[in-house]
């Protein structure tokens, strides 16, 4: 090291350590400082660094650039790849559906069997159709001195429009019905009357009627029939209803309002004591508004029905209000449904519906509405597999001015006897009748090869003016099956059980009370397909051949065979 460098650094050091030492020496007093700004540092300049540096190198030298060509040769190939084919999926071959078909049967008793339905299609959005049946037998039951013959035939069109937001149907039909009151007791025979009765009786009715549907407003639908009826005795009945019905969404509820109009007149050419007519009218105009809530679970109906009801012949109005309560909910998902409620209403009698349920009443009723005034009920229902349905339930109701058939006395003292005035038709009375009623309902459907049905319903009634509830069973049952055999073979097999009945029995003698057993009436019926359009069945009733009386005096065909074939097709 030089002379100069070593007395430079030898400066330094003498500096340094008098400043040390003045430093220490020196007292330090406190001192304020103001800060002006935060301190904000900063980076300083710096230079980055090359990845790769430059070498400049003598010994390095640079690369020689290297050009290349590929030389193709043509291969020659035999392969060829087969097209390929999707795989198919096994399909049934969907059942053929034809708009018209037409049955003929015949059977044991001249028995005659015939339909006929055709339907048409119009446009895309519109049909028509019609259905004839006839259905006729010879009587010749055993033991019946009286002709025991009977014919229903019928005629029904109907006309269909769906369009885009509304559903539009007309309907009209005829029907014409013979039968005989063949059930004439046997002290009528005493002196042999039988040569003077003309026991045939005859109904023509005809209706006409319509309705709409509409989507998406509060007016849901509307329904209006128009019924005509008259018989062989100058009897005649008019019948026209009307029921609409709206519907109002709420936020989490439904309004709805249902209308009930129900106009009757009707009259009868005479009493059954010939002394003079019957005439009857009712106009029955009903409200029935509810308020109705759906969740998952839950689902609850309140609701009221109110009713006026105009007798003209007899210059009264009556005011009634009826429960219409509903409520059902899902206590194990579809397994167990609990349901209960109350519902009444009025029900308007008519001589159609009576002739309907028994054709062997006299020209001489006296038609007038009932009074449901309450039915409370409750039950339990739901599936215990996809195959296995169940109902049970429970009920107890009211009703006021209950219809009850009853047979008519012997009148063999009337001028003019009629061919009904033997003891051999029935007549209506009306009293208030409370019912307990129990049902139970077991359905099976394994599959389409499959389904199997039982039901029975026990009731008990009490009366008021009435000894007993005429012609009321309190028990019925019923089995029921369809079946398929093979993909040709098919059937269906039926049990019906109804209990005792109870009627009374008045003639120039005594009147008495009479029981009338209960009976089981068992049917069964096969079927064949030959091709799809054509097949032949043959059928049969009451198979225990047992004569067992439906209504008092009026034993029934025993053993009943049909057979017959049915042929489908498209016009």
């Amino acid at each position: 090291m030089s002379k100069k460098r070593i007395l430079l650094f030898s400066f330094i050091i003498v500096v340094l350590s008098g400043i040390s030492a003045f430093s220490q020496e020196k007292e330090l007093d406190t001192e304020v400082v103001n800060i002006v700004k935060p301190y904000t540092p900063t980076i300083s300049d710096a230079f980055k660094v090359k990845e790769t540096p430059t070498l400049n190198d003598s010994i390095s030298t640079t690369k020689k650039e290297v050009k290349y060509s590929i030389f193709s040769v043509p291969v020659a190939s035999t392969f060829t790849p087969s097209k390929g084919k999707a795989t198919t999926v096994e399909k049934t071959k969907p059942i053929k559906l034809y708009d018209n078909y037409a049955t003929l049967g015949f059977g044991n008793y001249t028995s005659i069997l015939g339909e006929f339905y055709s339907n048409f299609e119009i446009s895309r959005t519109d049909n028509a159709g019609f259905f004839f049946r006839h259905n006729s037998s010879q009587g010749d039951i055993e033991g019946v001195k009286l002709d025991n013959k009977y014919y229903d035939t019928s005629l029904d069109a109907n006309y269909t429009s769906r369009q885009k937001d509304a559903t539009y149907r007309l309907d009209a039909g005829v029907e014409h019905q013979l039968y005989n009151w063949y059930g004439v007791p046997e002290i009528v025979y005493i002196q042999e009357p039988n040569v003077q009765i003309d026991p045939q009786q005859t109904y023509i009715s005809g209706y006409a009627g319509g309705s709409i549907a509409l989507d998406d407003s509060f007016f849901e639908r509307a329904a209006v029939n128009i019924r005509y009826l008259g018989d062989a005795f100058s009897s005649s009945e008019f019948n026209a209803t009307l029921k609409p019905e709206f519907s109002f969404p709420l936020e989490n509820l439904t309004f709805k309002i249902d209308g009930d109009i129900d106009y009757l007149s009707g009259s009868f050419d005479r009493n059954y004591t010939n002394t003079s007519d019957i005439k009857y009218s009712f106009l029955n105009v009903g409200l029935v508004p509810s308020i109705n809530f759906v969740n998952n679970d839950l689902s609850v109906s309140l609701g009221v029905a109110a009713y006026v009801s105009l007798d003209s012949e007899n210059s009264d109005t009556d005011f009634s209000l009826y429960p219409r309560l509903n409520a059902s909910y899902r206590l194990l998902d579809e397994t167990v449904i609990l349901y209960g409620g109350a519902e009444g209403g009025l029900q308007q009698n008519t001589y159609y519906n009576f002739k309907e349920e028994n054709p062997f009443v006299s020209p001489t009723l006296n038609v007038a509405p009932t009074k449901k005034l309450y039915e409370g009920f409750g039950g339990i229902k739901g599936k215990l597999s996809n195959s296995v349905a169940y109902n049970v339930r429970a009920s107890y109701g009211k009703d006021e001015n209950k219809a009850l058939f009853q047979a008519n006395f012997i009148n063999l003292l009337a001028p003019g006897l009629e061919g009904y005035q033997f003891g051999n038709s029935f007549n209506i009375v009306y009293d208030d009748v409370n019912t307990l009623a129990f049902f139970a309902e077991l359905k099976v459907e394994v599959s389409d090869k499959f389904s199997l049905g039982i039901n029975g319903t026990y009731n008990s009634y009490s009366t008021d003016l009435q000894n007993e509830a005429w012609n009321l069973p309190d028990l019925k049952a019923s089995v029921f099956s369809n079946f398929n055999i093979t993909e040709k073979l098919y059937g269906g097999a039926s049990l019906f059980y109804v209990g005792e009945r109870k009627d009374l029995h008045v003639d120039p003698y005594n009147t008495q009370e009479v029981t009338l057993d209960g009976y089981v009436d068992a049917n069964l019926s096969f079927g064949y397909r030959f091709t799809d359009r054509l097949s032949a069945f043959v059928k049969g009733s009451n198979l225990f051949g047992d004569n067992y009386e439906k209504w008092l005096n009026y034993p029934v065909q025993g053993i009943q065979g049909l057979a017959g074939v049915t042929y489908k097709f498209d016009w």
